[in-house]
């Protein structure tokens, strides 16, 4: 699942430079001396040094040059690469290149320029630090880029007690493909299907303490049913409502429990309607954010979900104007659509064996995963962990590298920690205590 359409990742360069990780008023002068990340607030790419030129880049954590050493310098701030120590950000001939931190043309002025959000200005001449949609190097322009400084060490606090956690605050461990488990029914082809993504029925995924599950589902005759890439030849698939019934019934059982299906969605919105009409006690648990005042007020508590019984989201990644010309959206029938709730970084770390690349970049170029965070309402953060094919023994060791990507890599990138840990085979490599782990703070 997650983002076979979407294949190619679109480098999209951007305008700004950074904010601070503690919440910064629009009236502060200037940023905390520290080490950063010099974040796109456009597009959430960061500035990279690379071969004394400095560049837009996807987020790589200590990895590409990407970390900056933020010091007040005389009549300005520097701002001190951690890889190639004296030497600055900078300017010369008009372009932004990496100079001497003694060269007076490694001076900047911060300021703050709204909540978390930085200019930075060439000392006297009126221009600030751009970048510029298309183009990886950074520029020197009049005015309008501002950027994020995002603290490499942030500040982290304890969650409170669970009862009175904000669900934006909570992280849940998520099935890749949970359908592509080879007990409930087929789910890809002869071959194909020698490789599941899960080994267990989505049944006991919930017994596990799976929560989120990502679900494709393709148009039949039967209507919207559970298959890998397409259902041909693909015996006894299970149908959308079978599995959704099984997760009403288990939440049905366990009334603390919260559950999120994510869909990979090629059926059309009245399939789709049918389909979801036909699972027992649905329309009960299902949580509606946009009727519940969610974008102007942020998120509720976990308490508040249980005393009302709303207590399953379901999000399709599909587009509101894809449904539109149709005359029905699928919010209508309690179905959102993901991009205007999620941020969610690129779903594959590479090949089944193999180097994997842990690279942190949205998987919708035109949202970055820094997308929002200005107000009460902060997206819900969709952390993808898995390859191309479900390969046992490298789920195993991705696994077991969950908490290192998203705090190194993924938590600095989305400027939050993750909401969902979307990851094949949960049963191997200790996903489950990664997201205890991160069950444990804020920031």
């Amino acid at each position: 699942m997650v983002g076979r359409r979407e294949r190619g990742v679109v480098l999209v360069v951007v305008a700004g430079l950074i904010a601070t990780g503690a919440p910064a008023r629009a009236d502060d002068a200037a940023a905390p001396d520290g080490t950063y990340y010099l974040q796109s607030v456009r597009t959430g790419l960061n500035a990279a040094e690379r071969d004394g030129v400095i560049l837009q880049r996807s987020p790589r954590g200590d990895e590409d040059r990407q970390q900056w050493r933020l010091r007040t310098g005389g009549d300005g701030h520097l701002l001190e690469n951690t890889v190639t120590p004296g030497w600055c950000l900078g300017r010369r001939d008009g372009a932004v290149v990496a100079v001497g931190c003694a060269d007076p043309a490694a001076r900047w002025v911060v300021t703050a320029a709204g909540p978390e959000r930085f200019t930075l200005a060439e000392p006297g001449a009126g221009r600030v630090l751009t970048a510029v949609p298309g183009r990886a190097e950074l520029s020197l322009e009049p005015a309008g880029a501002t950027w994020y400084l995002t603290p490499v060490e942030p500040v982290t606090r304890p969650l409170p007690a669970e009862d009175e956690r904000r669900l934006d605050q909570v992280t849940f461990l998520t099935a890749h493909n949970a359908y592509a488990n080879g007990v409930d029914g087929g789910f890809a082809p002869p071959v194909l299907d020698l490789l599941p993504n899960q080994v267990r029925g989505v049944e006991r995924q919930l017994a596990g303490g799976v929560r989120g599950f990502q679900l494709d589902i393709h148009q039949t005759r039967d209507g919207a049913i559970l298959c890998h890439n397409s259902c041909f030849l693909v015996f006894r698939p299970v149908a959308l409502w079978v599995d959704l019934q099984r997760i009403v019934d288990f939440l049905r059982g366990n009334p603390r429990e919260f559950v999120t299906v994510f869909l990979e969605d090629y059926v059309s919105a009245p399939v789709l309607r049918a389909e979801l009409a036909r699972v027992q006690g649905l329309t009960d648990l299902l949580y509606r954010p946009d009727l519940d005042g969610v974008p102007a007020t942020g998120w509720p508590r976990l308490r508040e979900l249980r005393e009302r019984d709303r207590r399953l989201l379901i999000f399709t990644d599909r587009r509101r104007e894809d449904d539109q010309a149709g005359g029905l959206t699928r919010d209508t029938f309690g179905v959102l659509y993901q991009r205007e709730w999620t941020v969610e970084n690129y779903w594959s770390m590479g090949r089944g064996v193999g180097a994997s690349d842990w690279t942190c970049v949205s998987r919708w170029p035109d949202r970055p995963l820094t997308d929002g965070g200005e107000s009460a309402f902060r997206p819900l953060f969709v952390m993808n962990h898995f390859r191309d094919a479900p390969v046992p023994v490298t789920a195993a060791a991705d696994n077991a590298g969950v908490l290192n990507r998203a705090g190194r890599f993924c938590q600095p990138a989305a400027r939050k920690k993750p909401n969902y840990v979307a990851v094949d085979r949960y049963d191997l490599g200790g996903p489950a205590a990664a997201v205890t782990a991160l069950n444990t703070y804020w920031y």
